[in-house]
């Protein structure tokens, strides 16, 4: 597995023409399970095929059951900076419903020794939404969170998937299906609950203080380009090899024997290319900027279509007029933003952001820089 991680990542920035990269996640399923030596050589691939800068944001997902204080140590000195920890809850019965092995006095335990190894650098997550969850202890868990806590935090929503434990629970009436309006009142509560506290919502489920946005989400959120590495990982970049200049979807095989036979054969296991025409690629902009706190600048916009400003695609439309008129939505010479009080500012305030928080963009004509996704769940 080490080999074939190292290998496709050397291909893959190879095709990109990647110069720079600006930050490496590990993530997918459980990679704190992977060894450290495995992550160290994957970064030492990237440094080598293209630049990681020593500042270079190098995330890693982690589970607290497989990342004692020893381990995420050995993590720290194989490169990584920054950890993601799955807490999800901080109730037992819940985390047994979720199908987690650990505890919630595991999770603060993980939570405490992360935050020492790696302070201002530790991310957590908080479920919200489940079968017979209700509003006041759920809030009673944020609240304990922010307690000890680091600055930077997601709010999700459970997503019930079909061939999951849970979605036949729900299915079959074993469990109550989760109440939506419960939900969106914990998402509003939470949400002003972080805002009291000095959190920003810089994105729709993702709230950070002190600075602490994460380098290589924002690198989604606004549409740059990143390769994805290993098993079932997605990528979007501009192949440089051939001389193209359109940007492709690209999915890597899911299954790791398959991905790993044809990394051994043709130097990456990509299953699927797909080529996204200029409409594509403006739509994933809108879809995606408007899930940040900037919406989309004009800017921004003008990088993807230099000819048509937003004004000029969108002022006439009877659907944003409607939206405009319901205070859904902001349109004007700046930039466009979704509504629901995720607006802290214009240009010149602190709040207010063109660029992602390492200010780097790539260049359609030719990639300076980008992010690299890498899926682990395994020990090589």
């Amino acid at each position: 597995m080490r080999s074939c991680l190292v290998t496709e990542a050397q291909t893959l920035l190879r095709l990109s023409g990647v110069r720079r990269v600006e930050s490496v996640f590990f993530g997918g399923g459980t990679p704190s399970l992977a060894s450290p030596s495995t992550v160290a050589a994957v970064l030492e691939a990237v440094d080598q095929a293209a630049h990681l800068p020593a500042d270079s944001e190098v995330t890693l997902e982690a589970n607290p059951t497989s990342a004692p204080g020893a381990r995420l140590a050995a993590f720290g000195a194989a490169g990584v900076n920054r950890l993601s920890i799955g807490l999800q809850s901080l109730d037992d019965t819940e985390l047994q419903l979720l199908g987690r092995t650990h505890t919630a006095r595991d999770a603060l335990q993980t939570l405490a020794e992360a935050r020492r190894l790696f302070p201002g650098r530790v991310s957590v997550d908080l479920m919200l939404g489940l079968p017979a969850q209700q509003v006041g202890p759920w809030l009673g868990q944020l609240r304990t969170l922010l307690g000890c806590c680091d600055d930077h935090l997601s709010l999700y929503q459970l997503t019930l998937e079909r061939g999951t434990a849970l979605f036949t629970q729900v299915q079959w009436g074993t469990l109550p299906a989760p109440d939506p309006e419960l939900a969106a009142e914990m998402y509003q509560e939470g949400r002003a609950m972080l805002r009291e506290a000095g959190f920003r919502q810089y994105e729709v489920s993702n709230f950070a203080r002190n600075g602490a946005l994460s380098t290589h989400n924002w690198t989604y959120w606004q549409c740059g380009q990143y390769l994805g590495i290993g098993p079932g990982a997605h990528g979007r970049f501009v192949p440089q090899g051939a001389g193209g200049h359109t940007r492709e979807a690209r999915i890597q095989t899911l299954e790791p024997d398959n991905w790993m036979k044809e990394v051994m054969l043709f130097g990456h296991g990509t299953r699927r290319r797909v080529p996204l025409g200029q409409l594509e690629l403006l739509e994933e902009v809108l879809a995606m900027g408007l899930r940040t706190d900037v919406g989309i600048t004009h800017q921004h916009w003008q990088q993807f279509e230099p000819q048509l400003s937003l004004w000029d695609v969108f002022r006439a439309s009877r659907e944003v007029k409607a939206q405009l008129a319901q205070g859904l939505l902001l349109l004007d010479r700046r930039c466009v933003v979704g509504g629901g009080g995720l607006v802290p500012g214009g240009p010149g305030s602190p709040d207010y952001r063109s660029t992602g928080p390492g200010g780097k963009r790539t260049d359609e004509e030719g990639p300076v820089g980008a992010g690299c996704f890498v899926p682990l769940d395994s020990e090589d």
